[in-house]
């Protein structure tokens, strides 16, 4: 699922506008405030919307499809019981914010920004698209490898329940029943650990959970049609993840190489071709005809794929550490705050035992 590779972590790491990066870390936080606090004036409570004789049929029926899986994340998953996702707010827009990831030429470590609380990410988010483009522009100019992308939601880490959480959202209500079960999971899985200044942690954790979730919904309350549907998307994104895995890693062990920068940049140009080539035959042969990750590969760079790899890097370790707890949820989520209260060291020797 592409674009849930580009979900942000919490409401202080997202924007309004901010024309430079030279903004003032207090300007930017009220630019967050204003931004998030637009979205919930536009969000009011599902039952609501039910009740509204002037929801479509369509959107009624998604709105019911989403508080069973909100239930389902309660009871069968260990996610908090908040005020979370029990809204809607139709935003009238492709994203709820567009995020900036930045990375070196001859580098996948992706550039870091820091912040009161919650520590150093890997993004920058906006709420306005002028404003995630300016900055690109300036990262740019710096000669930074930069990318910009949509995102469908956040997680505000539950701080934000007393304000009535975080709303179900028109960018991804529609999205396949999978998909959105996914989704709610995954961001529902920030509000239970979060690790300051470890968003591969945190966002690795956040998509095990989605993924171990989405297979237990699927098997029990899915239809048939929707399981024949994600199983169509989940082999498309099987074969993505394996084609970026493959580039990225050719990527990192030219980046680890003695080579000199020059040879390096020769390489690299090398590498892109026998990527595009691999994506034009997948094109002519099983994806003939989809166009779903064309966005992602146009802005293909160290960047993408430096924040690709924070969202699956250590999913196979967390996947484990499911299977140690005895597939319980309630230990395994314990387990996850435990580590995420250690030193990022020790956290990370921990997880990478397991894989």
């Amino acid at each position: 699922m592409a674009s849930l590779g580009a979900m942000g972590a919490a409401l202080v790491v997202a924007g309004t506008v901010c024309l430079t990066s030279g903004c003032s870390t207090l300007g930017y936080y009220g630019q967050a405030v204003g931004g998030h606090m637009d979205l919930l004036q536009r969000s009011r409570p599902v039952t609501q919307w039910l009740a509204d004789e002037s929801t479509s049929p369509a959107l009624r029926e998604r709105l019911r499809l989403t508080q069973r899986i909100r239930e389902f994340a309660v009871t069968e998953l260990g996610l908090p019981d908040n005020a979370s996702y029990r809204s809607f707010a139709d935003l009238q827009r492709p994203a709820v914010v567009w995020n900036v990831v930045a990375a070196p030429e001859l580098s996948l470590r992706l550039k870091t920004w820091c912040f009161a609380v919650m520590g150093c990410v890997g993004y920058r988010g906006y709420f306005d698209r002028a404003g995630a483009d300016a900055l690109a522009a300036e990262l740019q100019s710096e000669g930074w490898e930069v990318s910009v992308y949509p995102v469908p939601a956040y997680s505000t880490l539950g701080w934000t329940n007393w304000l009535g959480g975080d709303p179900l959202l028109s960018t991804f209500i529609q999205w396949p029943e999978g998909e959105l079960a996914r989704l709610i999971f995954h961001e529902l899985a920030h509000q239970v650990a979060y690790a300051p200044d470890d968003t591969t942690f945190n966002e690795s954790y956040a998509t095990a959970v989605e993924r171990i979730g989405g297979a237990r919904w699927l098997a029990s309350h899915a239809s048939a049609a929707a399981r024949q549907e994600y199983e169509q998307l989940q082999s498309r994104r099987q074969t993505f993840r394996e084609l970026t895995l493959r580039h990225r890693l050719r990527l990192q062990a030219l980046y680890d190489s003695p080579l000199d920068d020059a040879q390096k940049r020769l390489r690299k140009a090398e590498l892109r071709t026998m990527l595009d080539a691999e994506i034009a035959t997948l094109k002519a042969g099983p994806w003939a005809g989809f166009t779903g990750y064309d966005a992602w590969f146009a802005r293909a760079n160290n960047a993408a794929f430096g924040v690709q790899a924070a969202y699956n890097e250590l999913v196979p370790a967390f996947e484990r550490l499911f299977e140690r707890e005895g597939r319980d949820f309630a230990r395994f989520h314990a387990e996850v705050r435990r580590l995420a209260a250690l030193p990022k060291a020790e956290r990370r020797a921990t997880l990478d035992a397991l894989r």
